[in-house]
């Protein structure tokens, strides 16, 4: 019997898309497909010049599929056929050298970006094993394929890259820039290739989508609108007047061409909406087409998000911190990733440079639209040291061949600026502010209590009882156990605590209990790990902090006497009984031989201690300690994303928990299967678990999967999840026995 796309003289219709149990007569043509795909790939490619390429790997993406073997799989037929390798062929067979860059993004428009030889990541294959493999189907596809689609050539390679029209083989940084081009090219293909698909199966989606977004030059009339009436109605204090002035430098530097620039205010000034002020206006001056916002991933990014909704309106801007991409993409799955196309993106560094480093399709479609954008990147400092490298090289390409502007906003510079002790840093960075110094002075709000470098720890018992003696105080560890066990030991009237094992709205409920006890003057004492410290708006009378690197106890200090209403604020630094993790480790130790070398008498407001620590952290350090740049050369793009991980501690999982109505939004899931909205609705809900603790939550069975891409507990595993703590992972991991009986 004849397969349901073959006709009845034999002669076959080409389709690139079936609907189980419907007639091919409602299938997606694949030269339709293919028309579309290539037309929104060339627009998504224009943004960095390279639209012709796009619109090629969008016309040869699917030629496998001129397949009688392909459409007898689309008709039911369960064997699998590879047809993602026959257009990478055909570019290939155009020009071996010159055709390489589609080869890697066709190839891997569903599995991935491969390696060029090496095989040390896998899957996926590597490509030039592919190529090889996968040549025998050319013959027998190309007659199928029409003149006009196979008979293109190769375009020319945008300037930056063309060096006598190919890139040389010895010239490392032209091939890492190479690398870097290749992944925003997949990136325009993979997103084009999931809209128009995700456009057949659920028509007008995108359309509605999009019409939610209203124009930069909206969102910059608004923000104005939203910081005039706030300063108008302002009490007129001296840390109201800085935050004013360096409101008024923001809008004026916006002015300014696009490229790189830094903002160098304290903690307390304003930085996060006249950073988003500034972003608005240099978009809107400069035809810029979105901003997104990077936030450290140790700190509470949904704070953020929750002031940029509250002065742009909720429906542009998109909050995206927990990856919810899945590791193994699937067809129930694969269009339901994020691809930033909403004028605000509120996003976590891990985030961003692990999604400009990625190698697999779900998190490469988002990177084309960074480029023409605005990023904010807050807290710059705080990424980790190893990675270095190949982070101020992204950025650098970014402002320079992709039509971006970035601006390093922070309260420590310099961090990532070319100087004496770090060669390898950003040049011809503008710094917004008129005089950095000087606002640190006038924002002077606290005294440090610094401890020698010798000091012994403090045993938590003890800790705990000099925090029962405050009636308002904030104490931040450096690890979730510590801040669990510190918060046991203190008095249950007013106490609170925070860590990364609390789902956000946990943690968005937690401050805002703890913003009104400090409002009324109740009793409040918080104990939280280093995430109150990037953009927390909070303001205690008494800070603790074990004693860690100078930016941590700076942004530490930025959570006492905030607002400049006392005298003055103190923040007390301890030694803890525990060392903090991974890289924040070494900036104790940097902050030790200052302790060693200054004494206590430090003056953290100084630039000139802060080019100090900076100058001891990065000093003789690896600052591409996991090899990122060599992969990067050698185009090994699948060892580049199993490399280039910011979190210590292997992967991260996430897991929906038990809290608010996560559990009538997995219902959703349930019965839709993922979709960027259910998908969306669900991120306040995640904690990220490190895989020895998702393997032990998968091996009792306290975790399920649901969509092929989403992981919750179980409801026999709730009491897991406490109240107080969050996600508690000590201890055996048992199920509710009320839970077993049927």
């Amino acid at each position: 019997m004849a397969c349901d796309w073959e006709r009845a003289d034999g002669a076959g219709r080409w389709y690139a898309h079936s609907v189980a149990g419907r007639p091919s007569a409602q299938w997606q043509p694949l030269e339709a497909h293919l028309r579309a795909v290539s037309g929104l790939a060339e627009r998504f490619a224009s943004a960095f010049g390279s639209g012709a390429w796009g619109r090629l790997a969008g016309l040869w993406h699917d030629l496998g599929k001129y397949q009688a073997d392909f459409q007898r799989h689309l008709a039911g037929d369960s064997r699998k056929v590879d047809h993602a390798v026959v257009g990478a062929l055909v570019a290939a067979a155009k020009d071996r050298q010159g055709g390489l860059p589609l080869a890697f993004v066709i190839a891997g428009h569903h599995g991935g970006l491969a390696n060029l030889r090496s095989v040390e990541a896998t899957p996926p294959t590597p490509l030039q094993e592919r190529l090889e493999s996968g040549s025998a189907a050319l013959s027998g596809v190309l007659p199928q394929v029409p003149d006009w689609v196979k008979g293109q050539g190769i375009p020319p390679l945008p300037e930056h890259l063309a060096a006598k029209g190919r890139p040389p083989a010895d010239d490392k940084g032209l091939r890492r820039s190479a690398e870097f081009w290749i992944r925003f090219l997949f990136s325009a293909l993979v997103d084009a290739d999931f809209l128009d698909t995700e456009e057949f199966f659920r028509p007008g989606l995108r359309k509605q989508a999009l019409a939610g977004y209203e124009p930069v030059s909206v969102l910059r009339r608004r923000l104005d609108a939203y910081l005039d009436a706030r300063f108008g109605q302002a009490e007129a204090t001296p840390v109201n007047r800085v935050r004013a002035e360096v409101l008024r430098w923001c809008r004026a530097a916006a002015e300014q061409p696009p490229g790189l620039f830094s903002l160098t205010v304290p903690t307390g000034g304003g930085k996060t909406l006249s950073a988003m002020a500034f972003a608005l206006r240099h978009a809107e001056r400069h035809g810029l087409r979105r901003v997104i916002a990077v936030i450290p991933y140790t700190s509470i990014i949904e704070q953020n998000a929750a002031v940029y909704r509250e002065a742009l309106g909720a429906a542009n801007v998109l909050e995206h911190h927990s990856n919810l991409d899945p590791e193994k993409e699937t067809d129930t799955n694969r269009l339901a990733s994020e691809n930033w196309d909403a004028p605000v993106i509120v996003t976590t560094a891990v985030q961003f440079f692990e999604s400009l480093f990625s190698n697999r399709p779900s998190a490469c479609r988002r990177l084309h639209n960074i480029a023409r954008s605005v990023v904010l990147l807050d807290e710059a400092q705080t990424l980790p040291s190893g990675f270095l490298l190949a982070v101020l090289e992204a950025l650098r390409e970014l402002v320079e061949h992709y039509g971006s502007t970035v601006a390093l906003s922070t309260a420590t510079q310099p961090a990532l600026v070319r100087r004496e002790s770090m060669s390898q840093g950003l040049d011809g960075v503008r710094e917004i502010a008129a005089d950095p110094a000087a606002l640190a002075r006038a924002l002077r709000r606290v005294v440090i209590e610094w401890i020698g470098p010798d000091s012994p720890p403090v045993a938590w018992p003890d800790l705990a009882a000099q925090l029962a003696e405050q009636r308002q105080v904030l104490a931040v560890v450096h690890r979730r156990e510590d801040a669990r066990e510190l918060a046991r030991l203190l008095p249950d009237e007013g106490r609170f605590h925070l860590s990364a094992l609390m789902c956000p709205k946990h943690r968005s409920d937690v401050l805002a209990r703890v913003k009104a006890a400090l409002k009324s003057g109740a009793v409040c004492r918080l104990v939280s790990t280093q995430l109150i410290e990037a953009g927390v708006d909070i303001d205690f009378p008494v800070v603790y902090r074990a004693l860690g690197g100078l930016d941590a106890v700076v942004q530490a200090a930025g959570r006492c006497n905030r607002e400049g209403k006392r005298d003055t604020g103190r923040v007390i630094v301890f030694r803890a009984p525990t060392a903090p993790p991974g890289d924040t480790f070494k900036g104790l130790q940097t902050m030790e031989a200052l302790l060693r070398q200054y004494g206590v008498a430090l003056d953290a407001t100084d630039p000139g201690l802060v080019e100090a620590y900076f100058r001891n952290l990065y000093f003789k350090q690896d600052l591409d300690a996991a090899r990122v740049q060599p992969e990067r050369e050698e185009l090994n793009f699948a060892n580049v994303a199993q490399r280039f991980r910011l979190i210590d501690d292997a992967f991260t999982y996430p897991v929906v928990v038990p809290y608010g109505d996560s559990s009538q939004r997995l219902d959703v899931v349930r019965r839709q299967g993922p979709t960027r909205e259910n998908l969306r609705a669900l991120q306040p809900f995640l904690v990220n678990v490190y895989e020895r603790d998702f393997r032990r939550l998968q091996d009792v069975g306290a975790v399920e999967l649901l969509g092929e891409t989403v992981h919750a507990l179980v409801p026999a595993f709730r009491h897991q999840y406490s109240g107080a703590y969050g996600l508690v992972l000590e201890g055996p991991l048992n199920p509710d026995p009320a839970c077993l009986v049927e």
